[in-house]
């Protein structure tokens, strides 16, 4: 059953996909693989070059559920886990 984030109408995640990853409007394009893509090469045209059905907003979104994600919270690598 695909069902979406709230907040975040066009990430998806489905446990018959990608292994219930975050996906983009239910592609097999995982947050995750965006995010690897952008971190190796900042620049969009690859990724829109490789992934043509994916839109701008989409990459918006999957930056902006990743920082959602991360805002949580933060955990010096030197301190103890509580």
């Amino acid at each position: 059953m695909q069902r979406s984030f709230r907040d975040f109408a066009r990430l998806t995640v489905d446990p018959e996909v990608l292994d219930g990853k975050p996906c983009i409007r239910g592609l097999r394009l995982s947050v995750q693989r965006v995010l690897e893509i952008l971190a190796e090469n900042p620049g969009r045209e690859d990724l829109r070059a490789d992934y043509p059905e994916l839109e701008e907003a989409d990459i918006r979104e999957a930056l902006e559920f990743a920082a959602t994600i991360l805002s949580d919270r933060f955990v010096p690598l030197d301190s103890p886990v509580a």
